[in-house]
């Protein structure tokens, strides 16, 4: 009998497919998800499709793995990543032939797509220097695997990027005799060159702490070591030479075609106690935690069906094609919360996102908002406001190694004065400020994004 684990964070639109899936295969017994702690609709999806919710003990891939493994009732385990719908049906049954056969303790999946840039410029090098006998891998960092429970109990589970090559490392130190096999086409998401970088780091970290008791590093090795990491940042540098310039957008009556915190405040009943705190309150410091406090007890899932309430822009997703198009690396930076910028994030596809982060306990709003460092002013800064979303521009430009010069704002309101003022070329987007207008070097009256091509091409 076969139990299948799935960690699962925020992918409320693809786990009720993977579970359905797991629960046709032949020997499955049980669908466990283990939440880390989602702030969407996955656990009443996941719930929905007939699995089994567990929550994670602690936030992180590799203890949702090991809690899932703890739950289990079978000695035959599978684990699935929860944002996949490519899989073929019979994955279950590849991954698990092996260990049915017992020929094999732990089995790996390979896939046809093009490996990583990860794998090929760290992973595999860094094994045939610290580990000369390891077995040929064609894809040593895939998650999705298969073994005995019996197995995995002895192992460490990392956190991160770090957690599929550390239990192969782990399962070969341990004796297990380790098969690969082959599940087909899959497509999953591309990473963003940022994740890049971190997969990257984390990846070595693990391969060498896990190597470090071996003794056997010296100089020599540690120069191979050395070599590698700069070609890893070679390549990502290399990746990212035809993105070199950033495009920003504001989110409340830019991207959105309202205002969201106004628009709760219609529907949930306080526009009275918003416009008391907008008028009287000066300090954008106290404003923001004052304004967060009247969302206290909201759901999560009602506040992003009211910003999905709210028609966006025209032409949103064409926009931003033409800007990647024309080599721009494209995001929201906005005063408003994190949860709304994140979710447009992946609804439309920017590449970032950068709001106060509104704090959820169980998926219900506390009233509390943590304002993130990059709003405030430091070292470096382009003006002397305490709080301003040209602190983050800075934030960005510095992320993507880009000039201040070849960034785009696009805004509507007084807050986005500064930061269109100073970016490369700054956009006044169907505004009624006059101060905006003045500092803008574009001017767009109409709703709608494709009136900004000429500015981009």
């Amino acid at each position: 009998m076969i139990s299948v684990i799935i960690p699962a964070l925020n992918e409320e639109k693809t786990v009720g497919d993977v579970v359905k899936l797991a629960l046709s295969s032949v020997g499955v017994t049980e669908v466990i998800v283990v939440d880390d702690k989602s702030l969407d609709a996955t656990v009443a999806t996941a719930k929905a499709a007939g699995a089994v919710v567990i929550t994670s003990t602690k936030l992180g891939k590799g203890t949702s793995m090991k809690d899932g493994i703890l739950y289990a009732n079978n000695e035959l385990i599978v684990f699935l990543d929860a944002d996949i719908i490519t899989y073929p049906e019979n994955i279950i049954s590849l991954l698990t032939a092996p260990l049915v056969k017992d020929t094999a303790d732990f089995s790996k999946s390979f896939f046809s797509r093009q490996a990583g840039r990860v794998t090929e410029l760290v992973a595999k090098p860094l094994l045939s220097i610290l580990y000369p006998d390891f077995p040929s891998f064609w894809q040593p960092l895939s998650g999705m695997i298969a073994g005995k429970k019996s197995m995995f109990k002895k192992i460490h589970f990392e956190e991160g990027y770090g957690v599929d090559i550390g239990i192969l490392i782990d399962m070969y130190q341990q004796g297990a005799r380790i098969a690969e096999v082959n599940i087909g086409h899959i497509e999953n998401r591309m990473q963003s060159l940022e994740q890049l970088g971190k997969m990257s780091r984390e990846v070595a970290a693990v391969i060498l702490k896990k190597s470090s008791h071996k003794g056997e590093n010296n100089y020599e090795t540690l120069e191979h070591i050395q070599l590698i990491r700069e070609q890893m940042e070679f390549a990502i540098r290399e990746s990212s030479r035809s993105l070199k310039k950033v495009a920003i957008f504001d989110m409340d009556n830019t991207l959105l075609r309202a205002s969201f915190i106004h628009t709760a405040a219609e529907h949930f009943g306080f526009r009275k106690e918003l416009i008391e705190i907008v008028t009287t309150q000066n300090n954008p410091f106290i404003r923001t935690k004052l304004i967060a406090r009247l969302l206290k007890g909201r759901d999560f899932s009602e506040l992003i069906r009211l910003a999905d309430s709210i028609p966006v822009t025209d032409h949103t997703s064409e926009i931003i094609q033409l800007l990647r198009d024309n080599g721009f690396v494209v995001g929201i930076i906005s005063d408003s919360y994190d949860c709304i910028t994140n979710h447009l994030k992946n609804r439309f596809g920017f590449d970032f996102s950068l709001a106060n982060e509104l704090e959820f306990s169980k998926s219900v709003a506390t009233g509390e908002v943590k304002i993130p460092s990059f709003f405030l002013s430091h070292e470096g800064s382009m003006c002397n406001h305490e709080y301003c979303k040209t602190h983050a521009l800075t934030h960005i430009c510095n992320r993507f190694s880009v000039p201040v010069s070849d960034t785009l704002a696009i805004g509507d309101s007084e807050n986005d004065i500064c930061i269109i003022k100073k970016a490369g070329i700054g956009v006044s987007f169907c505004s009624s400020n006059q101060l905006l207008d003045a500092v803008a070097d574009f001017i767009v009256k109409e709703a709608d994004f494709n009136l900004l091509t000429p500015v981009i091409e």
